[in-house]
């Protein structure tokens, strides 16, 4: 596997997602995250002598700093360290033998896009590129010998989020990372000067993401707010009712089942010819995701409406988003009337 591929599937999936906001949350994060890694074979040159250093699992622990732009982006810094023993180089290297270990703490800036896969579940992809520090320690018999070199480093990175509170989402993560040539001197040790390709390593942990700002977007039990109307009665000669929703959410309440009902009971008795619905919602979250949130609400309604006997052909939706609101606000204002889809009889 190559970061390229890793880059080029991430691409390739985020085309094939569209514009699919998947933020739990807006404004500043951190995150704690610890598991297993692996270190290919490392090709080096020891003097003029050809080697390879296998490797044991090691493990790696990692922490980030990050912003969530709102919809699907996100930046972050992030400060890691791997440990690793060496299980052999062969052929021996000159005579400080052939076990060690090989430590490195990394600082890296990446940049992530999430994509929403369901309510509280979400996939991550993602680049960043930083700084490396290894140290190699080689251990023998006679002596032992280590020195240490900075390089660059880059990475390619993919994850899965499930959100578990209004703030908090658990997440596993793979990190596929690239050290640029590393070179150690050792002839203080009686060692020898190693020149190494790159290394590559392959990073699988499990952590913790907490939001500073806001909370979540998705829940499964909105906060505390003003309840919105129950129902609402058909508006004059127009014939409109109008369904009611929760915080970001598309299921139908049993009050909006009832106005439902009414509003196929008048679309029977009038014979109307064609049923408009249109989704609504409020200022809370990305423009981008709230036109899709309108969207589901008003093909909630007409299935809905479909299953209590009209013709599905004879119904029309489609959505507004945050674009017409039914009580203006500022933005990111939870406004329970905002949150809505009417039905029009025609």
């Amino acid at each position: 596997m190559t970061l390229r591929s890793i880059l080029l599937g991430a691409v390739a999936a985020t085309a094939f997602s569209g514009a699919a906001s998947a933020a739990n949350f807006g404004g500043w994060y951190v995150s704690l995250e610890g598991g297993a890694n692996w270190v290919s074979d490392s090709d080096y040159v020891a003097n003029v002598t050809p080697a390879t250093a296998t490797y044991s699992t090691g493990w790696a622990a990692l922490a980030t700093v990050g912003y969530a732009f709102g919809g699907n982006w996100r930046a972050e810094f992030e400060a890691g360290y791997r440990d690793n023993d060496i299980d052999a180089i062969t052929p021996v290297v000159s005579i400080v033998g052939n076990s060690g270990s090989l430590t490195e703490s990394t600082l890296m800036a990446n940049v992530l896009y999430d994509i929403r896969l369901g309510d509280k579940l979400s996939l991550s992809l993602g680049a960043g590129a930083g700084m490396d520090f290894a140290e190699l320690d080689l251990v023998g018999t006679l002596y032992n010998a280590s020195d240490d070199d900075w390089n660059f480093a880059y990475q390619g990175i993919a994850g899965l989020n499930y959100a578990i509170g209004g703030r908090t989402t658990a997440f596993i993560n793979y990190r596929y990372l690239t050290v640029s040539s590393p070179n150690y001197d050792l002839t203080a040790k009686l060692g020898p000067l190693v020149d190494s390709d790159d290394y590559q390593k392959h990073t699988v942990t499990l952590g913790l993401r907490y939001a500073l700002g806001s909370p979540q977007v998705m829940m499964d039990a909105p906060p505390a707010e003003p309840s919105a109307p129950p129902v609402a009665e058909p508006s004059g000669p127009s014939r409109q009712f109008i369904v009611f929703f929760g915080f970001n959410k598309y299921n139908l309440t049993s009050a909006a089942l009832r106005v439902i009902s009414e509003a196929v009971i008048a679309a029977k008795e009038t014979g109307s010819a064609t049923v408009v619905i249109t989704g609504h919602t409020d200022t809370v979250g990305s423009p981008e995701f709230n036109q899709r949130l309108s969207m589901r609400r008003s093909n909630a309604v007409k299935a809905e409406m479909s299953r209590q006997g009209v013709s599905a052909s004879n119904i029309n939706t489609n959505g507004k988003g945050e674009n017409e609101l039914l009580v203006q606000t500022t933005d990111n204002v939870k406004e329970p009337q905002n949150r809505r889809a009417t039905i029009d009889l025609n």
